[in-house]
């Protein structure tokens, strides 16, 4: 997939931890994760909190999320923050949380689908096809080259004017948040599988593009672990 953070070059961000999970090993530790993945609504329950106030989801028509897992995210949205009309299009790349998610929005209809993937960031739809692109908790999954291309499909599939929404782990900001994300990435260092192939991670920068204007940050620490929260509008001319 085609780069498309600025001048083509890979973004000056901060990747903390050590090896990545491939997207196999990825899709094996959350098959066997399941429905255990509810139990982190303990750190990100606030910066999804966040996310959700500042999203407009209320004036949404098409929402889309990479990484929806369980569908605990996509059931508060359709549970009455979306309007009565909105759709949910949601892709994993874990069989186990396809279904759980099919499961929990099974009383939606066709107002709610979920759709397995092979773990790349090319998603089956067309340019332009939603208003509002989630990604909690995945980019810190990832390696640059594939957080580069989860944007660039965002904004290809984001109609101008839409939202980006991504929230990930992040460094620490103070002393107790600092130490915490410290020996975080030691433990991904280690043993990746371990804390879910996710480390902290610095975002912003793969927002530094003409393409994103508006970029909202937030960080949010929750019982020390610390979050990071973006919120990008897709520009409608994109400038030169």
């Amino acid at each position: 997939m085609r780069e498309r953070s600025g001048d083509g070059a890979t973004p000056p961000a901060r990747l903390g931890g050590g090896r990545c999970l491939t997207p196999v090993e990825a899709r094996r530790v959350y098959d066997d994760f399941g429905a255990r993945q509810d139990g982190q609504g303990w750190y990100e329950d606030p910066p999804v909190e966040v996310l959700l106030r500042h999203a407009a989801f209320e004036e949404a028509r098409c929402v889309v999320e990479v990484g929806s897992g369980t569908g605990r995210f996509a059931r508060g949205l359709l549970d009455g923050r979306l309007p009565p009309e909105a759709r949910y299009r949601g892709f994993d790349n874990s069989p186990t949380m396809v279904e759980l998610a099919r499961e929990r929005l099974e009383s939606f209809g066709e107002r709610a689908r979920v759709d397995l993937t092979d773990g790349s960031m090319e998603l089956p739809m067309e340019d332009g096809s939603c208003d509002r692109f989630v990604a909690n908790y995945l980019a810190d999954l990832l390696d640059r080259e594939a957080i580069v291309a989860l944007v660039a499909e965002a904004g290809r599939v984001l109609a101008p004017g839409g939202l980006l929404g991504l929230v990930s782990l992040t460094f620490g900001r103070g002393l107790a948040s600092r130490a915490l994300s410290f020996l975080w990435g030691q433990l991904h260092r280690r043993r990746p599988e371990a804390v879910g192939g996710c480390r902290p991670i610095e975002l912003a920068p793969f927002l530094a593009s003409p393409e994103w204007r508006g970029v909202r940050r937030e960080t949010v620490v929750a019982l020390g672990l610390a979050s990071e929260v973006l919120v990008a509008e897709r520009c409608r001319i994109a400038e030169p």
